[in-house]
């Protein structure tokens, strides 16, 4: 099977680049940090560029495009509009126009922050209310994808994590690539930090989710999917998780609210999601907190002692 992986040298893109690359022909696009593969295979172009898209897709005819490229940060987003929409909306109409006119198969990433968090353990035809314009953005895109081509999966994960090489450890606007690799950097410099304790999500390994957009790529299974981690946690509980597994002084992390950390774009409270779905259709199971850290603290002891 030939997939294109559109932003493969992101957190997720790599991780799915380096499951497929030895199980399928698999080509990536970037736009500044490299994917895990060969220089042939691999092409520096930006989805929002209509021409190019349409181009490389047409030039390599991939039965799936695994569209995880998008502008994630939730803040930035709220202050850059124009940009955010460009970026999340206008480039995946490019990504899905190619996919329909040379008719592959299309996944895209979206997120929970399509919900507003009121109820929390959400499933796939729960009523969408975003209350950020990131979350906006994806709905929006997701609205695109379904009705632009007929043989697509929307995956929506929760609050992505893996451990990422000392080399990849700042995305292309010098911020750390996730949230538990931020935690890790603190924690080892003993630095004392405040984690909000009332904000519920499905923490979600890259791993686990690069794995299971893979199967979802060779299913002919089609719709909404969400694909998250098994567990509900606060993000002061995955903190503290993280602190624990990883053998961190547990003490440097200290509990606030949402409203003393002044976060420019509002967060759902619980966006937490139900996996039973994607659990059922493709007969797998996502990973629960305690084993998906098992893997994490396994990945972050052998990287670190390299």
């Amino acid at each position: 099977m030939k997939i294109l992986v559109v932003g493969g040298g992101g957190q997720l893109g790599a991780k799915i680049v380096e499951q497929a690359k030895d199980r399928f022909e698999v080509y990536a696009t970037y736009l500044s940090r490299k994917p895990p593969l060969n220089e042939s295979k691999i092409f520096q172009i930006d989805k929002i560029d209509r021409e190019d898209t349409m181009n490389l897709i047409q030039k390599l005819k991939p039965e799936v495009v695994i569209d995880t490229a998008a502008l994630h940060n939730v803040d930035y987003c709220e202050t850059h509009k124009d940009e955010a929409w460009s970026a999340n909306v206008e480039g995946t109409r490019n990504v899905a126009d190619a996919c329909k006119r040379h008719g592959a198969k299309i996944i895209f990433i979206s997120t929970d922050y399509v919900f507003d968090g009121v109820e929390g353990n959400y499933l796939e035809d729960d009523a969408t209310n975003p209350l950020n314009y990131y979350g906006a953005t994806k709905l929006e895109a997701e609205k695109l994808v379904g009705q632009t081509c007929s043989n697509y999966a929307i995956a929506r994960p929760s609050v992505i994590y893996s451990y990422v090489p000392f080399t990849q450890r700042e995305s292309s606007s010098g911020k750390p690539l996730n949230f538990a690799m931020w935690l890790t950097q603190k924690l080892r410099h003993g630095e004392s930090v405040g984690i909000v304790a009332d904000q519920y999500s499905s923490p979600t390994l890259a791993d686990n989710l690069a794995e299971t957009l893979l199967k979802l790529a060779e299913s002919e299974k089609t719709g909404i999917y969400h694909t998250a981690g098994r567990t509900r946690l606060s993000r002061y509980e995955f903190a503290v998780k993280i602190a624990q597994k990883l053998n961190f002084d547990q003490r440097l992390i200290t509990p606030i609210t949402t409203d003393q950390l002044k976060q420019v774009a509002k967060r759902p409270m619980d966006s937490s999601l139900s996996v039973e779905k994607i659990e059922k259709d493709l007969d797998l199971r996502m990973m629960a907190i305690d084993e998906a850290l098992d893997r994490f603290d396994r990945q972050f002891l052998s990287g670190e002692n390299e």
